[in-house]
């Protein structure tokens, strides 16, 4: 099936969604033969909502299957596994994972991928306590609520403040569910072209860019463009294929007006590769309202300098443990500082005023400095650590590339078959087939790591 025909359905069945008509919805969603995260996420949605829990699982594992960075189907597969009563490792880990998946955001706001919805950190945190909490783990519960607390950011969701007055009783509480009047749509540009008369061949150009659309990997797209007329009357297009069409992973964040805002699912044309993994790019798909007033990019540096979009007036330890999260390491084992104007560094800790440090923002910029504590070298001897099978070359920014017989040290796992790891100063993710645990480092290995930290 071409994907003009699979545009097609996922428009009509959104259509009837919209009109009441679940049912029908959800037959010519079924029907679709190439289904991607978006559309068995909405096959997931249709049966949570008809409470058939058995198949909105399904529908979800194949959502998370087609994209293992879609936090909201993570979010959404946890809500089913707890209305299975199945408040254990699989509930938890799935909120879990959708937390990890915000990479230190306050939200995710979908909009831009055709979800009118806002998956908001604090919500995350609340299920993960509900389901604490349900398990009699009280502590830990209010652990998850202290911290969704710190991460409120509009005054309607006074629900954490409710929860956490419940949990001081060790009352439980009703967990945050997705609203059921939405789904993801279809890009509406795409949808638009199928009504007209193009002249590149009934939008042909559109159905070949967007393959699958499976957000594995930040991997070119193959446009073929048959018998196109000398002079084409959408020269925007013709623009467009002026470079080779990529679809974006991952979202990234600008620091200078040099770079650019994307978010998962967006088209980008690459005109040139540089060696350093920059590419020069047209973006076809521009959205003006990424930007966020209410936000600043904290520039950390680490043995690696990373930037993370934050809300001036955070208080110490939400600030601590989002860079923590962010940089792979315990918040016990690294300490913050900051530069005032014509000032040396001043170290941040619990009894910094932190107004003074949000007071440093500059432009919209912040720039903090991230030292490993004297003392957590300890640490890294209980860490897992990983030696590498095979070598592997890196194929996109976001993969950790090393040699065979390399020493890795695992961050997390991000499924079955993919790690996040450290090797040789960077961070990224690699095939997990490539590796195996090790406990048998030599002393001059621990000390070399512990020189590095």
């Amino acid at each position: 099936m071409s994907f003009v025909n699979t545009l097609k359905q996922w428009d009509e069945s959104v259509a009837c969604f919209e009109r009441g008509d679940s049912t029908a919805a959800l037959e010519t969603f079924i029907d679709i033969q190439e289904k991607n995260s978006k559309i068995f996420f909405n096959i997931g949605c249709i049966h949570l909502i008809n409470k058939d829990l058995d198949e909105a699982e399904k529908a979800f594992d194949g959502s998370i299957g087609k994209d293992q960075h879609l936090a909201v189907a993570f979010f959404q597969r946890g809500l089913t596994f707890y209305k299975k009563e199945r408040q254990d490792k699989s509930s938890f880990a799935d909120f879990q994972n959708a937390f990890r998946e915000l990479r230190g955001n306050q939200l995710i706001d979908y909009k831009p991928l055709g979800l009118r919805y806002k998956l908001y950190a604090c919500e995350v945190l609340h299920n993960m306590a509900l389901v604490n909490a349900q398990l009699g783990l009280w502590e830990k519960a209010k652990e998850h609520l202290l911290t969704a607390l710190n991460l409120k950011t509009e005054a309607k969701l006074s629900l954490i403040d409710k929860a956490l007055e419940c949990l001081l009783k060790q009352k439980l509480f009703q967990p945050v569910e997705m609203s059921q009047k939405v789904l993801f749509k279809p890009n509406k540009n795409y949808v638009a072209e199928l009504e007209k008369k193009d002249y590149l061949g009934k939008a042909k150009v559109v159905a070949s860019i967007i393959d699958k659309d499976e957000f594995s990997g930040f991997a070119p797209l193959q446009p073929q463009v048959d018998e196109v007329p000398a002079t084409p009357k959408v020269p925007e297009v013709m623009r467009a294929l002026e470079g080779e069409p990529h679809t974006v992973l991952f979202e990234f964040v600008p620091e200078t007006s040099d770079e650019l805002a994307v978010v998962p699912g967006n088209i980008v044309f690459v005109l040139q590769k540089g060696a350093d993994n920059w590419a020069s790019v047209i973006f076809n798909e521009r959205i003006d309202e990424s930007g966020d007033s209410s936000k600043c990019i904290v520039k950390v540096h680490f043995k690696y300098t990373i930037a993370i979009s934050m809300t001036p007036g955070l208080a110490y330890i939400t600030t601590l443990k989002t860079i923590s999260n962010k940089l792979g390491v315990p918040a016990t084992s690294i300490t913050l500082s900051y530069s005032p104007k014509d000032s040396g560094k001043i170290i941040i800790d619990k009894d910094t005023r932190m107004e003074d440090v949000w007071s440093c923002v500059r432009n919209g910029r912040l720039t903090l400095w991230c030292d490993m504590k004297p003392d957590s070298s300890e640490q890294l001897h209980i860490q897992t650590y990983l030696v590498a099978l095979h070598s592997y070359a890196s194929s996109n920014p976001e993969d950790l590339e090393f040699n065979q017989g390399d020493t890795i040290l695992l961050l997390s796992k991000v499924n079955e078959d993919w790690f996040e790891g450290e090797c040789n100063q960077k961070i990224g993710i690699f095939p997990a087939s490539f590796v195996e645990e090790t406990s048998n480092f030599s002393s001059m290995a621990v000390a070399q790591s512990n020189r590095n930290f």
